[in-house]
C-alpha cells in the first residue's frame, strides 16, 4: 500500500535536479525524464523511484516468466530493464561476444520511494511503512545543494576500426543479396577504461541532447546514462503503442541547411525503405496478442526533430486480447524491430556473427510497469553504459542496412550519433 502527498513547485529544472542529486545516496535509482516533450502519449514529465523494497534479477532463460510472476504479485510500481540478450530465452540465439560490462540480464525493483512530476506539482507515493519520511524529505529535497564537476577527457576507441567495419558491412550486404536478410541493425562500440561521476555525465548529456526517453539508472556500480529519442512499447489499458526510428540526419545551425537536412530525410528513399521495414515487422509483432484487425499504422515516417539529429519515426497500435498477459506483449514484440531487422530472427543471428561485442543492455529497453498492468519502455540507444567497479565505459551505436547502403556512409552515420558523447568528453575517437 502506497501513501500519497503533493507538493507544488516552480521552476522545473531545479526541481529535477534537487531530485537527482538527492537521489544518489540509494543503492537502486530509475529516473525517467521526458524532458518536457510532451504528446497525446505521454503520462509524466519525470518519475524516479529509489531504494528497493524488493527486487528480481536472472538469466535470459527464465526472465519474462520470472518478470510476470514478480509483477502480478507485486501489483505495483516496478521500475527496470531488459537487457537484448534476453532474445537467447525467445529465439535459438547466443551471445558469445566480448562484454566488458556485466550487467545482469534482467533487473526490476519495487522502490520504496516513487516521485512522479506533472503540471508543476510533484507527488509523492511512499510504502506505508516509510511514508512517516515523506515531508521530512521533501524538505531534504529543497534543501540540497547542486553543484556542477568538469566532466574528464576520456579517449574512446572504437572496438571496430574503420576498415573492419566497412568489411563487416559488405559481409552483411552479401547475406542481403543473398536473400538471408532485408535488414539488420548492424552495430559498433566505443569503449574506455576510465572513473567518471556518473551523474554529472549524465547532466552534461541531458542538457546537450534534451531526450524524450532520458533515464539515469543505477544498480549498485552498474550505470545507465540514456539519453534515448525512442519509445520501445507502451501499454495504456487495452491499448499498445510502438514507435520504432528508422532514418537519422544531422543537424546545423544554419537555418536554411537545417531545414534542408530534414527535408532530404523526409523524401530519402533508402531511409522510407528501412522505416517501412520495421513497421512491417512490428505490425506482425503486435498482431501476436492483438484482438484481430486492431492493428494500425497511426504515423507513418513522420520527421521528429531532436537537439543533435532529425528522426524518422513511425507509429504502430494495436488493442491487446484479454487472454495474453503484459508480459507476453512484450515478449512477442522484444527485441524491437528498429535494433534488430528483418526477418528478425535472421538478423539478430547475422548481428551475433558479425558484431564483436555483447550488446547487453544496449538495445534493450528501460522503463516501468504501474500497479495497474500498464508500461512504458524506451529504447537502449545514445546511453552511456558505465561498469563502476571495473571502469568500464560503453556506448554504441548502429545504423541500419539494406540492399541500398553504402558502408562509408554508414559509417557517419554511426560518428553522427556518437558526436554527443565525444562532446560531453571533449575527445575523439581512435579509430
Amino acid at each position: 500500500m502506497r501513501v500519497n502527498q503533493v507538493f507544488s513547485f516552480e521552476n522545473i529544472d531545479e526541481i529535477k535536479q534537487k531530485l537527482l542529486f538527492w537521489s544518489q545516496q540509494f543503492r537502486e535509482i530509475c529516473y525517467l525524464d521526458s524532458n518536457q516533450h510532451t504528446n497525446q502519449y505521454s503520462k509524466f514529465e519525470v518519475m524516479l523511484g529509489v531504494d528497493a523494497f524488493t527486487s528480481i534479477q536472472t538469466d535470459s532463460f527464465s526472465a519474462f516468466d520470472t518478470l510476470n510472476e514478480y509483477q502480478k504479485n507485486t501489483k505495483d510500481y516496478i521500475l527496470g530493464y531488459l537487457s537484448y540478450d534476453l532474445k537467447n530465452g525467445i529465439e535459438k540465439v547466443e551471445s558469445n561476444n566480448y562484454d566488458g560490462l556485466e550487467f545482469p540480464d534482467i533487473y526490476f525493483f519495487q522502490p520504496k520511494k516513487l516521485f512522479i512530476i506533472q503540471n508543476n506539482s510533484i507527488t509523492l507515493s511512499y510504502l506505508a511503512f516509510v511514508a512517516d519520511e515523506m515531508e521530512l524529505d521533501w524538505l531534504d529535497i529543497l534543501q540540497t545543494v547542486v553543484y556542477q564537476e568538469n566532466i574528464p577527457e576520456v579517449h574512446f576507441n572504437a572496438r571496430t576500426d574503420k576498415e573492419n567495419y566497412i568489411k563487416k558491412v559488405n559481409t552483411v550486404l552479401n547475406y542481403i543479396g543473398k536473400g538471408d536478410i532485408y535488414e539488420t541493425n548492424f552495430c559498433m562500440e566505443f569503449h574506455a577504461k576510465n572513473t567518471i561521476n556518473a551523474l554529472q555525465t549524465f547532466l552534461a548529456f541531458n542538457k546537450i541532447s534534451k531526450a524524450p526517453f532520458a533515464s539515469f539508472f543505477k544498480m549498485n556500480t552498474l550505470y545507465a546514462l540514456s539519453a534515448s529519442p525512442e519509445r520501445y512499447i507502451q501499454k495504456t489499458n487495452q491499448t499498445i503503442i510502438s514507435q520504432p526510428i528508422k532514418g537519422t540526419a544531422k543537424r546545423s545551425l544554419d537555418e536554411y541547411e537545417d531545414n534542408k537536412l530534414k527535408f532530404d530525410l523526409e523524401n530519402n528513399v533508402k531511409e522510407r525503405a528501412e522505416n517501412i521495414m520495421i513497421v512491417d515487422l512490428v505490425r506482425n509483432d503486435l498482431s501476436k496478442t492483438a484482438i484481430p484487425g486492431s492493428v494500425k499504422v497511426i504515423e507513418l515516417c513522420k520527421i521528429y526533430t531532436f537537439c543533435q539529429v532529425h528522426q524518422m519515426i513511425s507509429t504502430i497500435q494495436s488493442n491487446k486480447q484479454d487472454k495474453f498477459s503484459v508480459t507476453d506483449v512484450i515478449k512477442t514484440t522484444f527485441p524491437m524491430g528498429s535494433m534488430t531487422g528483418a526477418p528478425k530472427l535472421s538478423a539478430m543471428q547475422i548481428c551475433e556473427f558479425s558484431e564483436d561485442f555483447k550488446r547487453g543492455l544496449y538495445s534493450g529497453a528501460i522503463g516501468y510497469f504501474t500497479p495497474d498492468a500498464d508500461f512504458d519502455f524506451n529504447v537502449v540507444i545514445r546511453t552511456i553504459l558505465y561498469n563502476q567497479k571495473n571502469q568500464y565505459i560503453s556506448y554504441s551505436v548502429g545504423s541500419a542496412i539494406t540492399a541500398q547502403a553504402n558502408a562509408e556512409q554508414e559509417y557517419q552515420e554511426c560518428l553522427v550519433k556518437a558526436k554527443a558523447l565525444f562532446s560531453i568528453f571533449n575527445t575523439h575517437v581512435a579509430q
